[in-house]
C-alpha cells in the first residue's frame, strides 16, 4: 500500500487544531481573549480556595482534593503533553546530524523548547480519568506525519503513558508522567516523576541498539495561592541523558529576597566529565549555549519569542469514543469558555461520580482495570512501566510501521473503532506475539 494512501490530505478541513478545544465556543469572534489567559481569582474564588486549604497541612497530597474550576485549563493532561512535541523541527535536525555531541545538543534544544507553551493564568490541566484516552496526529512540512496516543494507565497514583513516532524519519518517544501534587503553604507543587525515552532508530549505538536518551522532567510550582500574585515556577532538575553523553538543567526558583524568575543553568558532559557547553538563560524567554572548550562568546540555543510552536491535529468530536479526552471533557470545556463555573463543576461532578460507580462495579465484579492501548513492561531492565501494546519493530518498512500505527486505535479523520479497541493492551500484544510466533 503507497504512503500516500494511508496519509490525510496536509491541512485537511475534517480535522481541528489542538490549539481550540472549544472551536464551536470561540467561532463568533477572532479575537475573544482565551479563557486560559485569565486569572480568575476573584474574591469568591479567593474564598473557595481559603476554604480547601483551611484543611489542609504543609506536604500532603492534593491528588485526592476537588479543586475549583476557575483554576483549570481546558484541556486534559492527556492533551497537555503534546505541548512537548511541538518543535518537531528540532527533532528531525536532531536525527539528520551527524556528529554525536551536536545531535545531543540539537536534542537538548528540542527538549527544552516546549516548556514555555502554557496559559497566560495559572491553569493546572484536568486530571484524565482512569481509561481516558487521546490521539493527534501532524502534518509535518517535511511532507510526512507525526502520530502520538496517550492513555491514562493509573489514577492513584495518576500516571498517563504515551507514544509518539514519526515513522518516516525513524524516530520514537515513548513515556510516562507521573505528578504527584503537594501543598507547601502559599506554594502547590507538582512532582514530576515520569519519564521520556527517545529513540533515533535507525543510528545504533556500541551495542548495535537504537540510539536512546532518557530525559527527566522539572517540577511545577503554583505560587501565590494565598497571598500575592498568582504565578507559576519550574524547579528542580531535568536530566537527559545518552550512551555518551548527560546533562543536568537546573530549573532556578526565585528566592525571597535575591535571584530571578525563569534561569535556567546546566552543563554539557561526557560520563567522564568532561566538559563541552554550558547552558543558561530563561526557559520561557531567550536560552543560550557556550562553547567551554574554546571560550567563545554565549550564542542563542533557542528563542521562546520567535518560536512558532506546530499544533497538533484532531479528528472531530463526532469521530471520538465516549472516553476521549474532548468528547469526555466537552460539556466543562464549553462551560470553562464561557467561564460558567457552576455548570463547569457540576459536569466536572458527574464525571468523577460516574468514575467512582465504574470502580465500584469492578470491586463488586472483582475484575482489574487493563489500559486499551498500552500493556505493562516485563523486561526489568525496561525504562517505563507501560508501553504502547503494538510492536512496531525497528527494522519493518516505513510503510509497515505506519499500518502498525493506524491499527492501535482511530488518529486520523475516518478512522473507524474497530471490535477489538476495547480489548485489554495486555491481551492484544500477547495475539500479535502469537501471531508472529506461528509466522516464523
Amino acid at each position: 500500500m503507497p504512503l500516500n494512501v494511508l496519509k490525510t490530505k496536509q491541512g485537511s478541513p475534517s480535522a481541528s487544531s489542538a490549539s481550540d478545544p472549544n472551536t464551536a465556543a470561540n467561532a463568533s469572534s477572532k479575537n475573544v481573549v482565551d479563557t486560559d489567559d485569565i486569572d480568575e481569582n476573584d474574591e469568591s474564588g479567593q474564598s473557595i480556595l481559603l476554604g480547601i486549604i483551611s484543611q489542609l497541612k504543609p506536604g500532603c497530597d492534593l491528588s485526592r482534593i476537588t479543586l475549583p474550576t476557575f483554576i483549570l485549563e481546558k484541556k486534559s493532561m492527556l492533551e497537555r503533553i503534546t505541548n512537548q512535541l511541538q518543535f518537531p523541527d528540532i527533532l528531525l535536525n536532531a536525527h539528520d546530524e551527524k556528529d554525536d555531541l551536536q545531535r545531543f545538543v540539537e536534542v537538548v534544544k528540542w527538549y527544552l523548547s516546549g516548556w514555555h507553551i502554557a496559559p497566560k493564568a495559572v491553569k493546572k490541566p484536568l486530571n484524565p480519568v482512569l481509561g481516558e484516552f487521546f490521539t493527534c496526529y501532524w502534518d509535518l512540512p517535511n511532507k510526512q506525519q507525526a502520530f502520538y496516543f496517550s492513555e491514562q494507565t493509573s489514577h492513584h497514583p495518576p500516571k498517563s503513558s504515551y507514544f509518539y513516532m514519526i515513522p518516516e524519519s525513524n524516530i520514537r518517544v515513548d513515556g510516562t508522567t507521573i505528578p504527584k501534587s503537594r501543598f507547601l503553604g502559599n506554594s502547590t507543587a507538582a512532582m514530576m516523576e515520569g519519564l521520556t525515552v527517545l529513540q533515533f532508530l535507525d543510528i545504533k549505538d556500541s551495542n548495535g541498539k537504537p540510539e536512546k536518551y532518557t530525559l527527566s522532567q522539572p517540577n511545577m510550582y503554583a505560587r501565590g495561592i494565598l497571598f500575592g500574585k498568582m504565578r507559576i515556577e519550574l524547579g528542580d532538575h531535568m536530566i537527559i541523558k545518552s550512551s555518551k553523553y548527560k546533562v543536568d538543567v537546573e530549573f532556578k526558583t526565585k528566592g525571597f529576597i535575591s535571584g530571578t524568575y525563569d534561569a535556567i543553568e546546566g552543563i554539557v558532559k561526557d560520563h567522564a566529565g568532561n566538559e563541552f557547553y554550558e547552558i543558561s538563560g530563561k526557559w520561557n524567554d531567550v536560552m543560550y549555549i557556550k562553547d567551554l572548550r574554546n571560550k567563545t562568546p554565549k550564542s542563542v540555543l533557542f528563542d521562546t519569542n520567535l518560536a512558532t510552536p506546530l499544533k497538533p491535529l484532531v479528528r472531530p468530536l463526532d469521530e471520538q469514543g465516549e472516553f476521549e479526552s474532548r468528547k469526555l471533557w466537552k460539556k466543562v470545556t464549553d462551560a470553562l469558555a464561557n467561564r460558567d463555573h457552576t455548570i463547569a463543576t457540576d459536569e466536572k461532578f458527574a464525571i468523577e461520580d460516574n468514575q467512582r460507580d465504574i470502580a465500584k462495579k469492578r470491586l463488586k465484579d472483582n475484575s482489574q482495570f487493563h489500559p486499551k492501548l498500552f500493556r505493562p513492561a516485563k523486561n526489568p531492565d525496561d525504562d517505563l512501566e507501560f508501553y504502547i501494546y503494538k510492536d512496531i519493530p525497528s527494522e519493518a518498512s516505513h510503510e509497515d510501521q505506519i499500518r502498525a500505527i493506524l491499527e492501535i486505535a482511530p488518529v486520523l479523520p475516518g478512522q473507524q473503532f474497530t471490535e477489538k479497541f476495547i480489548v485489554p493492551g495486555h491481551e492484544k500484544h500477547e495475539v500479535q506475539k502469537q501471531v508472529k510466533k506461528g509466522a516464523t
